[in-house]
């Protein structure tokens, strides 16, 4: 079987691909909702509700353990590696926009008034732990269903 169509055959690798459109199209309808404002670039963003990393490792996890048995090495290593990147997402990642935060509003009052053009830190990087619950959700609805 050529590669590009037996990727679409992969049932495994599709239900992560849709677990991380979804929740990126989740993000959208959330801000939407509670913002009153269409931010389509929130589709190719990170940070927000929910977390598409959590919900694509999730969804990756769950298709090994249905596939391949629970009792598998692979799923042993999906499972570690969903662990590693949600404590990352909640963890380093949310930490790190906390300081970019910090540093941007160091910088503004550093430079209030100056020529100066100083590009902004991005500081939505990282997830809060319902953020990222959020994302598991979606991965194991998608899991299930796909």
């Amino acid at each position: 079987m050529p590669i590009i169509p037996g990727i679409f055959y992969n049932a495994i690798l599709v239900s992560a691909v849709t677990a991380w459109l979804i929740a990126q199209l989740l993000k959208v309808v959330v801000n939407l909702s509670l913002v009153r404002k269409l931010n389509l670039q929130l589709l190719l963003s990170s940070g927000g509700f929910p977390s598409s990393h959590s919900a694509t490792v999730s969804a990756l996890a769950l298709g090994i353990g249905k596939y391949y048995g629970w009792d598998s090495p692979i799923f042993a290593v999906s499972a570690v590696y969903g662990m590693v990147v949600m404590y990352d997402a909640a963890g380093v990642r949310r930490a790190a926009g906390k300081q970019a935060e910090v540093l941007n509003q160091l910088v503004e009052n550093l430079y209030l008034g100056s020529d100066l053009a100083q590009e902004r830190l991005k500081e939505l990087i990282g997830h809060t732990p319902f953020e990222v619950f959020g994302g598991v959700i979606v991965g194991i609805i998608v899991g299930l269903l796909v």
